[in-house]
């Protein structure tokens, strides 16, 4: 959800829609050229007390981590005074509302340089945070801390989106203060190839919520499901988050996700190095410069990049595709999910092998198994099976893709290492939620506070 505020700068003025669809369709590259970026999420707390880390407190808490990383070479970025993310080398480290702290990893190309990326990174905030005395949880939501306990942090992107939550959904501030992700995202060369992704993306997000479900715990206490995380988005906004079934539609392009980005309410308008608040207004209004909180002006294409950067579907579409379905995990799944998604998206014929298992499937059936998969993981019925069968053998086609790929690391092994802890999941059908519940039920004897001990990178 993180955006790093773009600095003020002249930006065209929209005119047609064929600006906004160009502008998607200039995200299209030759193969050569795709790139693998990885983000991450992660809930920092104070070893002592567990209680979440505040924005600022007696020279610690986020601001000193974003303070002390500047040592490793990242360069401040600051809102209204505020330290709010830093830069470095086509990365950035921001701030989810909560607080929970984000690497939005550099365009990279290959999984291995995604590994060694987020290996270099938590190592980093791992020797900045013991200075402070503070830890980060590899969990997909808060285990203890309650909504109204979470420290609010000082982006004006926040404040819009924290008063209008929960006008349109009714777990949309528990999505903001509370959950984590693991995202990737990936390439497409054409239109075509873009919506054949798409559609293949779409359709395995359950899988993937399925295998990387790691957010059993609510309030100091198991809460049902095996991704809360993923149950929280299936009431946060439902004018912004799903599984896009037009998508499935013949004729889908650019411009049908242009039409479909216009009509989702506007979040917020920035200028002057301020967001104004917009929410629930018409961003086809701003393109007619009618627009109430700014009347005569109109929108730009900057303006669109921000608008589309407040879209929240299962699959996001900017110039890349951004995959949203997993909970946040320990290390070694922070790299599987791009290997995943890359195995399955970036060869062609492990492309075409994926779309021949998903391409019958119906809108009912994606809609369901979105549904289900929160609390019953790889255990989600489908067509007389369950997800842990399906999941078997979306990550065979994976495997192929990325031997065929044939990215080796130094000990000459292929991208296909990031798949073993999927391929364990898929083997047994328990994944880390299941394992949790199971040591909670039973070594922790009931006691919550093992997950700060167990779960901290």
């Amino acid at each position: 959800m993180s955006s790093v505020p773009h600095p003020t700068r002249k930006s065209p003025i929209i005119t047609d829609k064929a600006m906004m669809i160009d502008h998607l369709a200039a995200g299209s590259k030759p193969k050569a050229d795709w790139r693998i970026g990885t983000e991450h999420e992660k809930i920092g707390f104070c070893l002592k007390s567990l209680k979440p880390l505040p924005y600022d407190e007696n020279g610690a808490g986020i601001k000193y981590m974003l303070e002390g990383l500047q040592r490793f070479g990242w360069k401040p970025v600051s809102e209204a005074g505020y330290l709010i993310a830093l830069k470095k080398d086509g990365a950035s480290v921001s701030l989810e509302p909560g607080g929970q702290f984000e690497l939005s990893g550099a365009p990279l190309e290959s999984v291995h340089q995604t590994c060694k990326e987020v290996s270099v990174h938590l190592k980093e905030v791992k020797a900045v945070a013991d200075e402070i005395g503070a830890g980060f949880l590899s969990l997909g939501f808060r285990p203890v801390t309650k909504l109204e306990d979470v420290p609010v942090m000082p982006k004006g992107r926040y404040s819009i989106m924290r008063n209008y939550m929960p006008k349109v959904g009714t777990h949309g501030l528990e999505m903001m203060f509370r959950t984590c992700t693991v995202q990737t995202n990936l390439d497409f060369g054409s239109e075509s190839d873009m919506v054949k992704k798409l559609r293949v993306s779409l359709a395995l997000q359950p899988v993937a919520t399925a295998l990387f479900a790691n957010s059993p715990f609510t309030d100091g206490k198991l809460n049902g499901y095996k991704s809360y995380r993923s149950r929280i988005w299936l009431d946060t906004d439902a004018d912004r988050t799903g599984m896009l079934p037009f998508a499935f539609e013949e004729g889908f392009g650019f411009e049908q996700y242009v039409d479909y980005a216009l009509d989702v309410p506007m979040y917020f308008a920035y200028r002057g190095g301020q967001y104004l608040d917009a929410s629930g207004k018409s961003f086809r209004d701003f393109i007619d410069g009618k627009l109430d909180i700014l009347p005569g002006q109109k929108a730009t294409m900057a303006d669109f990049e921000d608008h589309l950067s407040t879209i929240f579907p299962e699959v996001r579409l900017k110039q890349f595709l951004e995959m949203r379905g997993a909970d946040t995990g320990p290390w070694s799944q922070l790299c599987a999910l791009p290997a995943f998604f890359v195995g399955l998206l970036y060869d062609e014929a492990a492309l075409d092998a994926a779309w021949d298992l998903v391409k019958d499937w119906t809108e009912a059936e994606r809609d369901q198994m979105r549904r289900d998969v929160p609390k019953m993981g790889l255990q989600t019925p489908f067509r007389g099976k369950t997800l842990q069968h399906y999941a078997k053998i979306a990550l065979l086609i994976s495997r192929e893709g990325l031997k065929t790929r044939g990215r080796l690391n130094g000990h000459g092994e292929s991208e296909t290492v990031f798949l073993q802890d999927l391929d364990g999941f898929a083997r047994t059908g328990q994944n880390n939620a299941d394992r949790l519940i199971a040591d909670y039920n039973g070594a922790w004897g009931g006691d919550i506070n093992k997950a700060y001990a167990l779960c901290t990178y």
